[in-house]
């Protein structure tokens, strides 16, 4: 029996979130809201690209990777089950006034759904059977690959896709997963079959580390039992994943560009292999990051590149963080001439960074907005779920919110420039660029 605490806090934390493990291995949260007659589930499954390797009958060595197949997968599974055909299963969640979706990631799947709290059982019942007795009739997989290969064709006339595209191949080896695209390639996608697409499911889909997460007008008590009986008795195992492989800093000015016919734009990214969401230097250069090309409009790229220079028509950075070493990317648009200007600037400002302290006021600022922002965040049941999946997936503790000001005004200028200095080198970086063909002279 859940026993209600004396509540402390406005944050969700320990004193008002139930958390429980089933035998089976799946990680339950649900916080009640009675200000809301709606409920969230969000969650996700511990498969993705990652996992994308499939064994080949007759083949030994090396073990092919299907790349785009765990994209793949979620998208066909959400196009009916066993015992819900597509358009059974779309008209039971139109029918409620309610959204359903899975999306693949490279470590996990995540699902999510919102509707009246009166619904969840029935929300909760249309998420099991999806992730777990998918149909995969022929014609929708036909469907879903049509649709992958048509936005593989747009990408392919997209400046800033097939600049991130490009970034990854250069940033990270082939051994690892953060080389490859989630999409996929047309060849990748073109040669999947049903049984691929069937064997993955079957091996890796599983309630092995599978999170879910309830928040809204419904009682812990209910909401504990409808999770219960619709994912209680999963029974199943999945192979236990290899450590992801290292990835080296870079040692070198890695450039490469890339020419798409009919465009007037280049896009660049230009960056490094970053720190783990669980690495000590992940917060210092989370707020280092805000400093640089988040705060106000977009930080200090913002102010260099585009307002003072007027190089780009955007400029910002973000930090990936994630399970492995995620970019730590600088992002810009910019006019094909001004692609080398842009860029000498960007090192500047990433010089500036390593060199020069941040000053008190710029850096209380930063803090200011990483600490107001969070109540903001959490106003919704949506950003409520979202934050407790986070703090679930990176085992942050329950008490995570109530400690975060304290974790964010707590980092000092020396510990940010120190991190920045082990995370971003002006010299030795990795720039894509996609532009249009250069002008004839």
């Amino acid at each position: 029996m859940y026993r209600r605490k004396t509540k402390q806090h406005s944050l969700p934390g320990p004193d008002d979130v139930y958390r429980q493990t089933l035998p089976n291995g799946i990680t339950l949260l649900v916080r009640e809201n009675f200000a809301s007659s709606a409920v969230v589930v969000n969650g996700y499954v511990e498969v993705g690209e990652e996992d994308e390797a499939l064994p080949r009958e007759g083949l030994t060595g090396t073990i092919p990777k299907l790349h785009g197949l765990a994209g793949f997968v979620t998208d066909v599974i959400e196009r009916g089950t066993q015992r819900r055909p597509f358009e059974q299963l779309y008209e039971e969640i139109e029918s409620i006034g309610a959204h359903f979706g899975l999306n693949a990631g490279t470590h996990i799947t995540s699902f999510g759904a919102k509707g009246l709290a009166e619904y969840l059982p029935l929300l909760l019942d249309i998420i099991s059977d999806t992730l777990r007795n998918p149909a995969f009739h022929l014609d929708q997989v036909e469907k879903a690959r049509a649709e992958i290969l048509t936005s593989l064709k747009e990408r392919e006339n997209d400046t800033q896709r097939m600049a991130s595209l490009l970034f990854r191949e250069l940033v990270y080896p082939e051994t690892h997963p953060y080389h490859w695209s989630l999409l996929g390639y047309p060849d990748t996608i073109a040669n999947i079959t049903r049984d691929d697409l069937v064997q993955f499911h079957q091996r890796y889909f599983s309630p092995q580390g599978l999170t879910l997460v309830v928040v809204g007008g419904i009682k812990v008590e209910q909401a504990v039992q409808a999770i219960t009986e619709k994912f209680g008795d999963w029974q199943s195992t999945r192979p236990e994943r290899a450590p992801l492989p290292g990835v080296a800093a870079l040692a070198e000015r890695r450039e490469q560009h890339i020419t798409l016919a009919d465009k007037t734009q280049s896009n660049l990214v230009l960056g490094w292999p970053g720190p783990a969401r669980l690495d000590d230097d992940f917060i210092p250069c989370y707020i280092g990051n805000t400093v640089l090309g988040i705060f106000g409009l977009y930080g200090r790229l913002g102010k260099s590149v585009r307002e003072a220079n007027g190089l780009a028509y955007y400029a910002y950075s973000q930090l990936d963080g994630g399970k492995g070493p995620g970019p730590w990317r600088i992002i810009a648009g910019v006019n094909p001439r001004n692609v080398e200007k842009a860029t000498r600037i960007i090192q500047q400002e990433v010089r500036r960074m390593r060199d020069e302290l941040i000053p008190e006021d710029e850096l209380n600022d930063s803090k200011s907005f990483l600490t107001g922002s969070l109540p903001l965040q959490l106003e919704t049941n949506e950003g409520v779920a979202r934050s407790l999946v986070n703090i679930e997936r990176y085992d942050l503790g329950l008490d995570y919110l109530y400690r975060y000001n304290d974790i964010i005004m707590n980092v000092t200028t020396k510990q940010i420039q120190a991190a920045v200095q082990r995370w971003m080198d002006p010299e030795h970086f990795a720039l894509a660029v996609a532009e249009p063909p250069a002008e004839s002279e």
